[in-house]
């Protein structure tokens, strides 16, 4: 996996030093020549002093942002730092690290300019959960709608290239809840979009992103800004 100016391996995390050690290690087995990055979104538990003991360069929000301002915080780091590669996993272990190299490899061979590691488009033994799941159909086929055809549009685990970090960087990117949204707001602006499969684990703790009240201002919002992206 190599690119003309460089590869950043990202990793947003919140709260995330119990499980940081054994995700930067096996993201080292799989990307020596790549930057490792953690974003700490106001981390409580020392998540930033664990990411720098083990390699990691770290960037700091003063406290808790949310998911999407952790994502673009790392774009425009990329974008700064001359990368032409940004390869984003979550940090609690769900992805594994040992598949950056198959997610990278459309965007590094120019067949897409945005790679998206899916857990649906080949045969595996993940299981969402049936409320999630249903949410995950119905984006999908609003995407498909908008012009997006995508499984996984919830998926984290992401290859970007230039292009796609530029228009990520750009003010209507969420800081909450980047999701089928952004993906509408690329296709529509001639970006290439390719899924990979990819095998995932089930996280081994409590999601910070869906539960409770926010599943249904997760559903509003996705609904509202695809009505909004649709209409741009």
């Amino acid at each position: 996996m190599a690119a003309r100016g460089g590869v950043i391996v990202g990793l947003p995390a919140f709260d995330e030093a119990a499980r940081l050690p054994a995700v930067l290690a096996a993201v080292k087995a799989a990307a020596p020549e790549a930057e490792v990055v953690v974003v700490d979104d106001g981390s409580r538990d020392g998540t930033a002093d664990v990411a720098a003991r083990h390699g990691a360069s770290v960037l700091r929000h003063p406290f808790n942002l949310g998911y999407g301002a952790a994502l673009q915080t790392l774009y425009k780091y990329a974008l700064r730092a001359g990368a032409d590669l940004v390869v984003q996993l979550d940090a609690d272990g769900q992805h594994d690290p040992a598949e950056i190299p198959r997610v990278a490899a459309p965007v590094v061979a120019g067949e897409c300019d945005l790679a998206i590691g899916s857990r649906f488009v080949a045969a595996s033994d993940y299981r969402m959960g049936a409320l999630r799941g249903l949410g995950r159909r119905l984006f999908a086929a609003l995407g498909r709608v908008a012009g997006v055809s995508v499984s996984d549009p919830t998926s984290g685990f992401q290859a970007l290239n230039r292009r796609v970090l530029a228009l990520y960087c750009e003010p209507f990117f969420p800081p909450d809840y980047p999701d089928v949204d952004v993906l509408v707001a690329a296709v529509r602006r001639g970006l290439r979009i390719r899924e990979v499969p990819v095998n995932m684990r089930e996280s081994s703790r409590v999601s910070t992103l869906h539960g409770g009240t926010r599943d249904f201002y997760y559903v509003y919002k996705m609904l509202l800004s695809l009505w909004t992206e649709s209409r741009g």
